[in-house]
């Protein structure tokens, strides 16, 4: 297609660049070879069973048949260079997946014919909106058994609105497609075209008032004269327009690459990026404008980092001229680095290009202090230019993980910090009340990926565990404890004897500690013991072995040997006066609350609502958000979350999510204090 422009804007307008997304199996991956291999960037295509596909490079992905990391490739169609990301579409791995929206101008939503649309689908339509990208929809497998193509379009015309209006429409039982943009008559599986062309126009005109007053007159537009409108309407979300291909048969394959070309938009037509120049609530948008002549404005959505050949650093340039030894800072760095080689990407291959022009999706390796969601420049000025972050789903399936051998924990945090720092949906935390590393991630499959990682490609063994849940210990009435130390050994002795009252404190509150001893009964040099014996209480527990917490400690009187009295005798009266205090103090084991919103199908509500209070959960509300989803908001123990995902799959279909953020604690009912008290009796007697 010819270019509209000469000079620096006609290389702007020959790029394109889109992100295959949607659920698991609709054939993203094999619809990337296919239109590989129809533009003649690779001479076969590649199949996914024998894993030699030119995106699931991976070898895990290859043994398991599935995407689980987005991959970068690039073809030239019609003198138009098209860059575009194969995507992961399982649930867990959507770190993978919504980092690559902010590289492109168009997401390309998926659906398998057979399966129709899944809940994945309706996310990343979702998300995609949320960043104001141009969306379209791709039928794929359209050859199916025993599928009603025109029964799937209803459901997405009924699921995503009346703006999901089809490009083309399947022939001869899907075995090849008919245009109905550019082709106003024709047949087709679903009778005419014309019906089909009629929508497209009619939809696109009314975005314009002038085409539309020209349309009512005339009957017809030429399409030809559409671009501007088509691409507002792509902008402004009210096009969305459907294809139908079968990347096993090539039908419709040659047609999407035109329909790419023609029709979706190019970095000067799209919605710009929303970069912003401060923090916080003082950020202010910035405009990043696609002319190669200004300064540097590049994005980092992607991080690899491989074992042997080190880090590389993916980015999407929006402004700017990237170009072999360009010298770009990384954030608000001051030290600038210098570009040695840049690479297009096209999967595990590295084509070295000499520059990069807004819109080229390009990779530098080897740069240690790149990250993920780093903004590169080339001007002081753009130091404190970022994008505005992305709603990734938070983190909360976890498990404790500690390395086989012992002496290897510097290096298994090493490791797990490379795995995060690919991966902006992987946490890793020390949990200091239970001194656990804990790997949080989006699910079971997730974690296992990972822990596949950590063995097939860095060859370190770790062992894994359920996270231990972390109780709190506290009182509820006031007390009084008192210990006399005594101890003789034939030599200096030791001796101290403290007297102390305790109380409970507000929720919260934590720990206080007063000396109100007169009279010299403990001299001043000995009170920082008595307290170092009480503190070693608060860590360790006095009746089931959890930290205590929310509690006011007062030592008031006690008794000294001018002699024998000493630090050790005194921290040794001060934790047993403690203990003793608690234990009439009418202790009780705290539990943490969790806030947990569930987002469920409709039909699902009720089953969860009721497994929540089984849960000795508490409901707080419901709330719609669309497209048959509700969100069910609630508090529950997180002692009562182990496998909570499998269950909740079990009940929506796969389809039900949450996310939890810790509320409060409060004290754990009676049964489980004595259990949890009577292991703790059990471990002390060992």
């Amino acid at each position: 297609m010819p270019s509209r422009s000469n000079g620096p804007a006609a290389e702007m307008e020959a790029v394109r660049t889109l992100a295959l997304v949607g659920a698991a199996a609709s054939g993203k991956t094999s619809l990337a070879e296919a239109l590989l291999h129809k533009a003649g960037a690779i001479g076969a295509c590649g199949s996914v069973e024998r894993g030699s596909t030119v995106s699931d490079h991976d070898p895990l992905e290859r043994r398991m048949q599935h995407s689980l990391n987005a991959s970068v490739m690039h073809l030239t169609h019609a003198g138009t260079r098209i860059h575009f990301i194969d995507t992961p579409g399982g649930a867990d791995f959507l770190g993978q997946s919504l980092p690559a929206l902010e590289a492109v101008e168009t997401a390309a939503v998926v659906i398998n014919a057979a399966t129709g649309i899944e809940p994945v689908t309706v996310r990343m339509m979702e998300y995609a909106a949320s960043r104001h990208l141009a969306r379209m929809i791709i039928v794929n497998k359209i050859d199916s058994q025993g599928v009603s193509l025109a029964g799937l379009l209803a459901d997405i015309q009924a699921a995503f609105g009346r703006e999901c209006l089809p490009l083309n429409l399947p022939d001869g039982v899907g075995r090849q497609v008919v245009d109905c943009f550019f082709n106003r008559f024709g047949q087709s599986d679903f009778g005419p075209v014309e019906a089909a062309h009629r929508a497209l126009v009619e939809q696109v005109v009314e975005v314009d008032a002038a085409f539309v007053d020209r349309y009512l007159e005339e009957g017809d537009v030429s399409p030809s004269e559409l671009h501007a409108p088509l691409e507002q309407a792509l902008r402004e979300g009210h096009l969305i327009p459907v294809c139908f291909v079968s990347s096993r048969s090539g039908a419709g394959v040659a047609e999407l690459l035109d329909v790419i070309v023609k029709l979706l938009p190019d970095p000067t037509e799209a919605n710009p990026p929303d970069f912003l120049v401060g923090e916080g609530a003082e950020a202010k948008p910035m405009e990043a404008r696609p002319d190669p002549a200004l300064h540097v404005l590049a994005h980092v959505f992607k991080v690899t980092i491989d074992p042997y050949v080190g880090k590389m650093g993916i980015f999407r340039v929006h402004q700017g001229t990237v170009t072999r030894d360009s010298q770009l800072y990384i954030g608000d760095g001051r030290k600038p680095f210098k570009v040695g080689h840049l690479f297009m990407l096209q999967g595990k291959d590295h084509v070295e290009v000499s520059r990069a022009v807004p819109g080229d999706i390009v990779a530098v390796a080897k740069v240690e202090e790149i990250h993920f969601d780093a903004v590169l420049h080339d001007a002081a000025e753009d130091s404190h230019v970022h994008l505005a972050p992305l709603a990734f789903p938070v983190p909360v399936h976890g498990l404790a993980v500690e390395p086989k051998r012992r002496g290897d924990e510097q290096r298994a945090w090493e490791i797990l910090g490379k795995l995060a720092a690919e991966d902006p949906c992987l946490r890793i935390e020390h949990v200091v009340a239970t001194n656990e590393t804990v790997l949080y991630g989006l699910g079971e499959l997730h974690l296992r990926i990972v822990l596949d990682r950590l063995r097939e490609v860095y060859r370190f063994e770790v062992q894994t565990r359920p996270p231990r849940i972390a109780y709190r210990e506290t009182v509820t009435a006031p007390a009084q404890g008192h210990h006399r130390h005594k101890k003789q050994t034939g030599g200096a002795g030791q001796f101290g004897e403290v007297f102390l009252r305790i109380e409970p404190l507000a929720r919260g509150a934590g720990f206080q500690f007063d000396d109100e001893v007169r009279g010299g009964a403990i001299p001043n040099q000995f009170i920082p013991a008595v307290e170092k014996g009480v503190r070693e209480v608060l860590l360790c527990g006095a009746i089931a072995g959890y930290p205590v917490v929310d509690v006011r400690v007062v030592v008031h009187d006690g008794k000294h040997h001018s002699v024998d009295s000493k630090d050790i005798a005194f921290a040794t009266a001060g934790r047993k006066a403690f203990m003793a205090a608690i234990r009439e103090a009418r202790p009780v084991v705290l539990e943490p609350i969790v806030q947990i919103e569930i987002d469920v199908p409709e039909h699902a509500v009720g089953d969860v609502t009721s497994d929540l209070s089984s849960r000795r959960g508490l409901v707080t509300g419901t709330s719609t958000l669309g497209a048959g989803t509700v969100a069910v908001g609630g508090q529950v123990p997180m002692a009562e979350l182990a496998n909570y995902q499998s269950r909740l799959n079990a009940m929506t279909s796969g389809q039900g999510r949450y996310t939890i953020a810790l509320s409060h604690y409060e004290a754990v009912p009676p049964n489980v204090q004595q259990t949890l008290t009577d292991q703790y009796r059990v471990r002390e007697e060992d």
